[in-house]
């Protein structure tokens, strides 16, 4: 029986034929710098979401005033 992976029901024969496709087309010394450049890519998404988060909360908070709201402390003045 073969062990089957969630990612795409790939096998391990599959598995590794890819990374040494991987490691053909790249060679040994470009892969890390490849996957620190995802990482990078990865921290600045999770960043820009936070704080894509954080506005719509913000903006949340500070609700805009109705008519009703505005005239009312108008006549207060």
């Amino acid at each position: 029986m073969q062990v089957q992976y969630a990612i795409f029901g790939l096998g391990t024969s599959e598995t590794i034929l890819i990374f040494a496709a991987v490691l053909l087309l790249f060679g040994g010394k470009k892969i890390p710098e490849l996957m620190r450049g995802l990482g990078q890519g990865v921290r600045e998404f999770n960043a820009a979401k936070a704080n894509i988060k954080q506005e719509i909360e913000e903006g949340m908070k500070d609700k805009p005033k109705t008519s009703a709201q505005a005239t009312t402390e108008e006549k207060a003045q």
